[in-house]
């Protein structure tokens, strides 16, 4: 194996890419991520992992505004998420890698509106470099289990109920509580704003209050007569 794991050009005798396949390594055991497209509103949230305290906490987010209509989200590596960042916000990025360069261990979740349409977007891509448009999607540390969890509970909603939606996927894999959770919502008229820890934990409460009452219920169940 170790003569094909060196350049990204080298296919294996199976038809591996090494380099592809650690890049997408990176991402799995990255910080998990999610996006949520709604009727009038696309929300991102993020897993926000413990910084030491004399860290800016602001030095390390994970959601990037590129533009007044375009957001993302990442997971794997930090550093190569501030090259794809950069490169964004200048409008000089491409797909395109250059001979000899290995892949950006990086996946993101990038949303948006159409200037035209004024409809909600959410793409994802890969360090193979392809893309996809999404209703929803996860990405990163436990992204399958995110993933399941919206298949099951997706429906196409707005304001309020899409920003639920996105904490309960994330509530699936990451300690509840806002100081856990990262969260921006981008409607066309405001942008993108992210939401303060009391106001995640406002939501947390009420997703909380809401299981807690459903499972009430169901043990309640109907009594026989």
């Amino acid at each position: 194996m170790a003569r094909y794991d060196r350049a990204i050009t080298v296919f294996s005798p199976d038809g591996h890419l090494f380099q592809v396949e650690y890049a997408l390594e990176a991402v799995r055991k990255g910080n998990a991520a999610v996006g949520v497209r709604g009727v009038d509103t696309v929300v991102l949230g993020v897993e926000k992992k413990s910084t030491p305290k004399l860290q800016d906490s602001r030095s390390v987010r994970k959601i990037a505004n590129l533009d007044t209509h375009i957001a993302l989200a990442c997971a794997g590596l930090k550093a190569d998420a501030r090259v794809l960042i950069n490169r964004g916000a200048r409008r000089k990025y491409s797909t395109r890698r250059a001979v000899g360069v290995r892949p950006f261990g990086l996946s993101t979740l990038i949303v948006g509106f159409d200037p035209y349409t004024e409809k909600p977007a959410l793409y994802q891509t890969d360090p193979s470099g392809t893309f996809s448009a999404w209703k929803a999607n996860a990405t990163g540390r436990n992204s399958n289990s995110m993933r399941e969890f919206l298949e099951k509970n997706y429906k196409e909603t707005s304001g309020k109920e899409t920003i639920k939606l996105t904490i309960r996927a994330l509530l699936e894999v990451v300690e509840s509580g806002g100081k856990n959770i990262e969260i921006a919502v981008m409607t066309h008229k405001d942008g993108l704003r992210n939401l303060e820890e009391a106001e995640i934990d406002e939501y947390v409460a009420e997703i909380e209050a809401e299981k807690a009452a459903a499972e009430a219920a169901k043990k309640g169940g109907p009594k026989d007569t």
